[in-house]
């Protein structure tokens, strides 16, 4: 049975691995890694044949490639919207700590070139999404940082959700053929949440990841008291990219979309 549940670590050089093209969860096709970052710690990647993109969760760096460079900050992933540089392969990102920092690298194989691109908060703002409904327990807040429509030379999706506390998110629990990847951070270290694929479901702590299968039904909720943030990351299946319409909704529960829950 494929593992659809981590909880990695950071090694004494500030990586942590989540998923990669032969551990555990290769059926991501993904190569997804967090750094921690010291004041003045540099990082570089490039690589040829995937493209890359570095997201900002915390902290301050200055991002250098082609021949740009620009200065980015975030406070934390709950407060303040994303920072992303996104390139094609080949590209070299330089990635400079100002002070204690932490990025999430998202890789794929890709050959195709396309233009870089650093995507700002106001690129990816937050929207409401399932406000009023379902008792109003699903209300969270969602940003999509690029997909097929923003990116289409791309393989991958990048994106956001914050859950209100005690609420869910991926709800109504839905599917789509492409594997997903999801990394939960917690707004107090003994934070914790509830994670599902399929039939199979885990206790969401901060840094843990669920992968998901192409085709596995996964809904997630957040304990009460504590505010969840999602990164989420899919990667397109040759000849059906993820679309924002792909999302299928399991069939069991569509009638709550009527229903007259009082929260």
């Amino acid at each position: 049975m494929e593992k659809v549940f981590g909880y990695p670590e950071f090694d004494d050089k500030g990586e942590m691995i989540l998923t990669t093209y032969d551990n555990e969860y290769r059926a991501m096709m993904m190569d997804i890694r967090v750094y921690r970052m010291g004041a003045k710690e540099i990082r570089r990647f490039c690589r040829t044949g995937e493209e890359t993109a570095v997201l900002l969760l915390s902290g301050r760096i200055t991002l250098k490639w082609e021949d740009r460079e620009e200065t980015v900050s975030r406070k934390d992933v709950f407060t303040e919207g994303p920072w992303c540089l996104h390139v094609c392969s080949g590209v070299e990102i330089e990635a400079a700590a100002a002070k204690e920092s932490e990025i999430l690298v998202q890789r794929t194989r890709n050959s195709r070139e396309f233009p870089s691109r650093l995507y700002a908060p106001e690129d990816a703002p937050w929207g409401y999404s399932s406000v009023g409904k379902f008792g109003n327990v699903a209300k969270r807040r969602v940003n999509t940082i690029f997909d097929h429509d923003i990116s289409p030379e791309s393989n991958m999706v990048l994106g956001e959700v914050l859950n209100d506390r005690g609420n869910w998110s991926g709800y109504l629990p839905h599917r789509h053929p492409q594997p997903e990847t999801y990394l939960f951070k917690f707004d107090r270290p003994e934070g914790f949440g509830a994670s599902f694929v399929g039939d199979r479901v885990f206790k969401s702590v901060n840094n843990s990841f669920s992968a998901i299968p192409g085709g596995e039904l996964h809904p997630q909720a957040a304990a009460p008291g504590f505010q969840m943030y999602t990164c989420w990351m899919i990667r397109h299946i040759d000849g059906n990219p993820w679309l924002q319409t792909d999302r299928c909704e399991d069939e069991r529960y569509v009638w709550l979309h009527d229903a007259d829950i009082q929260g």
